[in-house]
């Protein structure tokens, strides 16, 4: 995949958009084994050298009084993903995002990546914040 054209056709042939525009799409993806699901954001941003990237985002969790360190020691043991924090909806939330050259996206990297940030994001929702599915 070149463009976010080519990744909105992509996503499209998968999933229901809840967001459609120019550079931002947003999904619900399904979760595994279970009724829940995750919002899934891709966005393209360019980087500081110019190169375009897609961004994989999604909600974690309120921001509320988790704890910094406990966080930058989740993003330590992190293999796809990391944490940050982004306002939605005017409240600070937790985000898992992952950041994806164009260079080397493809139909699976990108499959991959959404899956395994959705799945990692969810369980730490359940971990942090047991019951409803708020994110």
């Amino acid at each position: 995949m070149e463009t976010f054209s080519e990744v909105r056709h992509h996503i499209m042939g998968q999933h229901e958009l809840t967001t459609d525009e120019p550079f931002i799409i947003s999904f619900e993806y399904p979760i595994e084994g279970g009724d829940r699901r995750q919002s899934i954001f891709l966005a393209e941003l360019k980087a500081n050298d110019g190169r375009r990237v897609l961004r994989v985002e999604t909600p974690v969790v309120p921001l509320f009084d988790l704890a910094a360190e406990k966080c930058l020691r989740i993003n330590l043991m992190q293999r796809v993903g990391y944490l940050a924090v982004g306002d939605l909806g005017g409240v600070p939330y937790i985000k898992m995002c992952e950041n994806l050259p164009y260079a080397f996206l493809g139909d699976e990297e990108l499959d991959y990546t959404i899956k395994h940030v959705a799945r990692t994001a969810d369980n730490m929702e359940l971990s942090l914040e047991p019951g409803d599915d708020i994110a």
